[in-house]
């Protein structure tokens, strides 16, 4: 009867969340490709919010090039690391907090809101609806706001072909292979069109929805795979031109529904 909470500090407690997206190549991968839309629809005196920051790789990132940055993080260990990695940096604020609920902030306050984490925890559809509308509540009008989430599929593709496919099965769908969201999965992933479908009446205008690291979780366990230094920047130029592909959504694990508020 754990809360949410604390399912989701017992597990980042005990990984290297801080490396997750340098020491592989679909984290480097999802790195490069969520920064360039960052890029995209920022501007280099933004004001930002990013809700869920982890150990900070993005905020701290976006910080240093000058940035505004405040960093809502809920998990303490996370919070800890990230307000190490940005000590020193004048332009970044760090504090604990829940997506549902980002009462300290004003309405119409950040030019953009980076919501990275938190959508693949929630699970409740009114906590899911809380922190949608949330991060829209505290962007200005005109503002660009990223929403990350995770494909059911890719989750089955990247860890249920190793004689587990019947649990992983189970634990994703109904059984008339309806998508399932609780708690206990720790990651909850959607269906592209489900998750772009909570966004209907809501004040904002969707602008795309893109991949960030494509097929690569599931084929880099393969012993001969490989993607050497002198082919990566060439492969994620590749990759960046054909995110927005519908036909590959489905296939990458991490996705940004990106949408302005109207």
């Amino acid at each position: 009867m754990s809360t949410r909470k604390e399912i989701i500090s017992s597990f980042y407690g005990q990984i290297d969340e801080n490396s997750r997206l340098e020491r592989t190549r679909h984290g480097q991968l999802e790195y490069f490709t969520t920064m360039h839309y960052i890029h995209r629809y920022t501007s280099p005196d933004s004001k930002i919010l990013e809700v869920g920051a982890g150990t900070g790789r993005y905020s701290v990132a976006l910080a240093r090039e000058g940035m505004d940055v405040t960093a809502v993080e809920l998990v303490e260990h996370n919070l800890d690391i990230l307000k190490e990695n940005g000590k020193g940096i004048e332009t970044l604020r760090a504090c604990q907090g829940d997506a549902t609920d980002l009462s300290r902030f004003d309405d119409n306050t950040f030019d953009a809101a980076l919501v990275l984490g938190p959508m693949y925890h929630l699970y409740d559809a009114d906590d899911v609806d809380r922190a949608i509308n949330e991060a829209i509540r505290v962007t200005k009008p005109g503002g660009t706001i990223l929403y990350a989430f995770i494909s059911v599929f890719a989750i089955m593709y990247a860890n249920y072909f190793y004689g587990n496919w019947a649990f992983g099965q189970d634990e994703n769908f109904t059984d008339d292979y309806r998508v399932k969201h609780y708690k206990e999965q720790l990651f909850t992933g959607y269906d592209v069109p489900e998750f772009e479908a909570l966004f209907q009446n809501k004040p904002v205008a969707w602008i795309t929805t893109t991949g960030v690291d494509g097929l690569l979780e599931p084929i880099e366990k393969r012993s001969d795979f490989d993607i050497p230094d002198e082919d990566f920047k060439a492969f994620a130029e590749w990759y960046l031109n054909f995110s927005e592909k519908r036909e590959l959504l489905g296939n990458t694990n991490h996705l940004l529904y990106i949408c302005r508020k109207l």
